[in-house]
């Protein structure tokens, strides 16, 4: 369990590095009034759809495929953290690749049109939900992981809380920081506007690094483990 929830927390805090959902809540931190409750509810929307989401699709489709498979492999889960940390990786290239590129697009523009905030933020996240294929990986490693319903839920419920740690420290600026706020989170939206790409890039790297590390230790620990218990049931006939 503590290896899958390491797994959570790395891939859910490597994709919580997204202009998608971060961008519009420096600005509400920065441009409206009551910001401090405006990203408050942004955060709260973002949480619940991407929540839902992700248990849909792990107590629908997933556990449909552990009935098809009744039996998987015991090194399917291990196989499904590797491919979450390539897929993180795979990201992380692209994005490096493509950093100057990609630094000079400006980031979305928030247009609330009258909505309230926590509309604004099922409306992105809705949008961005069918192509967050990290947020896809995490649940196929829970999905595989042969733990039950519950268990489930409290992995993909720790990796929304790592997903939406950068806005929770967007309220923890605006609630703990006083006046300086407003000139900490300017200067942290100009930071982010620049440089985006590069940082989103490296935070997948080490992500992606840390998951294939645990997969292949977990392939070679279960390795190791057929063996001795092939070597153990040498010695029992052989003392027999």
């Amino acid at each position: 369990m503590l290896r899958l929830i390491g797994l959570m927390i790395s891939i859910g805090f490597a994709d919580s590095v997204n202009p998608s959902t971060v961008a519009p809540a420096m600005y509400l931190a920065t441009d409206s009034r009551n910001a401090r409750g405006q990203v408050t509810q942004f955060t709260l929307a973002v949480f619940a759809v991407y929540l839902v989401g992700g248990l849909a699709v792990a107590l629908g489709p997933g556990e449909l495929l552990l009935h098809l498979v009744p039996h998987p492999r015991p090194g399917l889960k291990y196989l499904f953290e590797i491919v979450g940390g390539v897929v993180l990786l795979t990201l992380a290239a692209v994005l490096w690749s493509f950093r100057h590129l990609l630094a000079n697009r400006e980031l979305p523009e928030v247009h609330t049109d009258g909505r309230s905030s926590a509309l604004l933020g099922a409306t992105i996240t809705a949008v961005e939900l069918p192509t967050a294929f990290p947020y896809f990986a995490a649940i196929a490693a829970v999905v595989g992981s042969g733990y039950g319903v519950w268990h489930q839920v409290f992995l993909i419920l720790i990796f929304n809380v790592a997903f939406v740690l950068p806005l929770l420290a967007i309220v923890g600026v605006l609630a703990f920081a006083g006046s300086d706020a407003q000139r900490t989170l300017v200067r942290a939206r100009i930071w982010l506007e620049r440089h985006w790409p590069v940082a989103l890039a490296v935070v997948g790297l080490v992500a992606g690094l840390f998951c294939v590390f645990i997969g292949i230790t977990g392939l070679v620990g279960l390795h190791h483990g057929d063996a001795g218990s092939v070597a153990r049931r040498l010695r029992g006939i052989v003392a027999h």
